[in-house]
């Protein structure tokens, strides 16, 4: 029976294809984490007054510090825990230290050569560093990159940020334009004083476009990353325009080095299978069953001491591949 005009008009809602059904759990989640957003908050912002009066070696500290800050963000995926609570209820600065041992990969330093030459000609005007950030959970992983974001810029590490997100509600946790933006108008609202102003001062970022988000439908299509520019020829001469890109997450980490099983020594580089539109980083929490670059033995070791090691989250890779 058709429904008569008048009831069509009263229970209109919006398109389904802005409805999220995830939103509920990335919001609980979000919420859920608060005690660790707001000491990561202060945190930054506390280093940001002094930023201009540290030395190298404290700037370079600070940066290691908020990548591997926001590489443990990436243990706070609804889906491995099957859309239960995972979210970081104390402050993550707390335990890198004990940490540290878990990343089986760690080329910060080579991220760190790529970015410390932007900041020593940060004052040439011409001199302008990208960097990309294709993003993966929203909630509380979404804030530390955030912040590493922000880092990055007041630091003069960088001079502008590219993120890039899905443009559909995809899977479970996944980053939408809406989650974004959610996000950095929670922290505007929050009642904390350092978070509201990292919320502002991100806001800020947008509108005077350092900041800029990104999303393209390749990210939610069954595709090898190799096979973008090929596929999506725009969005990979988008990436080509960066200095660094740097991908979060288990997903793309498959999807950049084709979901094989490769052998554990296989150089990171080469399961690209000549995907590098730029110097590129993988910044991912282990939950599937590949990796590659590991030193000769490791991976068995591992599999012979703790047989989950490659999906239960407990290790992290900071993985770097550059420009071939």
């Amino acid at each position: 029976m058709a429904v008569p005009c008048s009831l069509s008009a009263k229970f209109k809602g919006p398109p389904i294809c802005s409805f999220d059904v995830f939103k509920e759990g990335k919001d609980e989640s979000f919420f859920q984490s608060q005690q660790a957003i707001s000491a990561l908050c202060t945190f930054f912002q506390e280093l940001a007054k002094e930023i201009k009066d540290r030395s190298e070696e404290q700037v370079k500290e600070a940066f290691f510090k908020l990548l591997q800050v926001s590489l443990w963000g990436n243990k706070c995926d609804l889906s491995i825990s099957s859309g239960e609570d995972n979210s970081q209820k104390c402050s993550p600065l707390n335990s890198l230290a004990a940490l540290q041992p878990c990343i089986l990969v760690d080329d910060s330093e080579c991220l760190w050569s790529i970015l410390s030459h932007s900041r020593k000609t940060s004052n040439c005007k011409e001199s302008v560093t990208r960097i990309d950030v294709v993003l993966d959970n929203a909630g509380f992983e979404l804030v530390t990159d955030l912040v590493l974001a922000d880092f990055l810029l007041t630091s003069k590490l960088a001079t502008e940020i590219h993120f890039h997100g899905k443009c559909i509600p995809w899977f479970v946790s996944d980053t939408t334009k809406s989650d974004f933006r959610w996000t950095i108008q929670q922290l505007r609202a929050a009642n904390h004083r350092w978070m509201s102003k990292c919320g502002n001062n991100w806001d800020g970022n947008l509108k005077k476009q350092v900041w800029v988000y990104h999303d393209h439908l390749f990210w939610t299509l069954p595709y090898e990353f190799c096979e973008m520019a090929q596929v999506a020829p725009d969005l990979y001469t988008e990436l080509q325009k960066s200095d660094l890109v740097l991908f979060k997450g288990d997903l793309n980490y498959r999807k950049l080095t084709g979901d094989r099983k490769w052998d554990f020594t296989v150089p990171f580089s080469q399961a690209l299978n000549r995907f590098h539109p730029a110097p590129l980083c993988s910044i991912r929490t282990l939950k599937a069953d590949i990796q590659v670059g590991l030193k000769s033995g490791q991976g068995e070791q591992l599999t012979s001491s703790e047989p989950t090691w490659m999906t239960s989250g407990k290790y992290g890779v900071i993985q770097f591949s550059a420009l071939a």
